[in-house]
């Protein structure tokens, strides 16, 4: 009996030191799980963030397709807008012709005023006043007039106003007299027809200006769109406080007037 209880009191000492030691063990290892998990934890949310915040492959596909079909109708949209501005200018280019024309006309018909204001200054031969010699002036006026208004030279308003003695019209003047009556006012008309010109020009101008713009505009849009800005991992991360977007600035610098003025598409 003496032998057992000896035995016994000899392995207790043992077996406090085994379990000092397991439950040493079991403490550090249940601080580092303490320590270790918030850091996992933590990861383990970014992670699940991330996953949640990026799309995935159907919703990436379906991004794709949508892309592309933007792309093909903004590109269409471009060329018609392109065609528009070629249209623009060949129709600006006509315009010009017509006004360097009109303007070509207005300057012979007051070289002709010239050439009869100082005719008319000059003592005009006398005629005989007779019936017969209004008539033969009336004649000459309504003669004068419709060939004039057949040149395009004179307004069916002018022409009116000839055939009625109306606004200056007489058909009791000397013919040098009606002539550069005539004159004067195929000058005045020739005149007000340059100025419609030039604001045709002008006009036309201003469409194809526009039309080159929004061909340009239409052409960078088509060109963007074939090259989508790439998502940054760093704005899903938690603690980003802002995320960053692709800015596309466009300038557009107006033309210079001219022949050129206008570019070609």
């Amino acid at each position: 009996m003496q032998t057992v209880r000896s035995a016994v009191l000899i392995d207790v000492p043992q077996a406090a030191v085994i379990w000092l030691v397991l439950l040493a063990v079991v403490g550090v290892t249940v601080a580092a799980l303490v320590v270790v998990r918030p850091g996992r934890r933590r990861l383990d949310v970014a992670s699940r963030i991330r996953e949640a915040a990026m799309p995935g492959r159907l919703e990436e596909a379906e991004e794709e397709r949508e892309r592309r079909r933007y792309a093909q109708e903004v590109a269409v949209a471009a060329e018609r807008a392109g065609t528009t501005a070629q249209r623009r200018r060949t129709e600006w280019l006509a315009a010009q012709e017509a006004v360097e024309a009109a303007w070509q006309a207005y300057q012979e018909a007051e070289e002709d005023v010239r050439r009869l204001t100082a005719a008319a200054a000059m003592p005009l031969p006398r005629t005989a006043r007779t019936p017969a010699e209004y008539a033969d002036r009336e004649r000459f006026l309504h003669r004068t007039a419709m060939e004039a208004y057949r040149r395009q030279e004179l307004s069916v308003e002018q022409l009116g106003d000839a055939f009625a003695y109306r606004n200056g019209w007489d058909p009791r003047r000397h013919p040098v007299e009606q002539e550069l009556f005539l004159r004067r006012a195929v000058r005045d008309n020739l005149l007000a027809r340059h100025e419609a010109a030039r604001e045709q020009e002008q006009a036309a101008w201003r469409a194809a200006e526009l039309a080159v713009a929004a061909a340009g505009s239409l052409r960078a849009e088509a060109f963007a769109a074939t090259e989508p800005a790439p998502a940054t991992e760093s704005s899903l991360l938690p603690g980003s406080d802002t995320a960053e977007f692709p800015v596309t600035v466009r300038e557009s610098t107006p033309p210079a007037r001219g022949a050129a003025a206008v570019p070609v598409y």
